[in-house]
């Protein structure tokens, strides 16, 4: 379903199938402490690992990575993955991270969903997108209300950081939401 890696244009970001080319981007985006605190990521990887990942995402038609790039510089800023891709249900799983606060605040990631749902919905037979956002990431549930995700339920207690633990906040689009 995803075996096409299209380039998608907007006026704040451009989304690039990811490639060897970003792999200095993707290093900085997992090893930022923000991203990780946002986004529960535990470790951090290297450079090599990262290279690894970003040369083969490209050969999987099950998934679609793409870099977020700013449209004027084309710099690295993040990216929006579509994954977990259920064919028969006709449903995927949507994620999303950005370079900490270099990157926040500035619409990109509201466009990078926008431009990924247009396209998803409007070229293949897919019904269905979920997320999932943790509690204490007030930018990101405003971004995924205000693109058109609706909650639909609660995951209590799914991530413990700092000794404490946090919700896991359920949500997805349908195709028929964005008509």
């Amino acid at each position: 379903m995803f075996a096409n890696k299209p380039t998608l244009s907007g006026e704040r970001v451009t989304l690039r199938p990811v490639g060897p080319e970003h792999v200095d981007g993707l290093w900085e985006l997992v090893n930022d402490p923000e991203t990780m605190r946002l986004t529960g990521s535990q470790g951090k990887i290297d450079r090599e690992a990262a290279k690894i990942w970003y040369g083969s995402r490209g050969d999987h038609d099950d998934r679609l990575d793409l870099a977020i790039c700013t449209a004027g510089d084309d710099a690295y800023v993040g990216e929006v993955v579509l994954n977990e891709l259920d064919p028969h249900n006709l449903s995927c799983n949507l994620r999303i991270a950005l370079i900490g606060p270099r990157a926040f605040g500035k619409g990109y990631g509201t466009e990078a969903i926008r431009l990924v749902l247009d396209h998803v919905f409007a070229t293949t037979e897919l019904h269905r997108v979920g997320l999932e956002v943790f509690e204490f990431n007030e930018r990101a549930l405003h971004v995924y209300r205000k693109v058109g995700f609706v909650e639909e339920g609660v995951r209590r207690d799914v991530l413990r950081r700092d000794g404490e633990w946090h919700h896991s906040i359920m949500m997805s689009v349908l195709a028929s939401d964005r008509l």
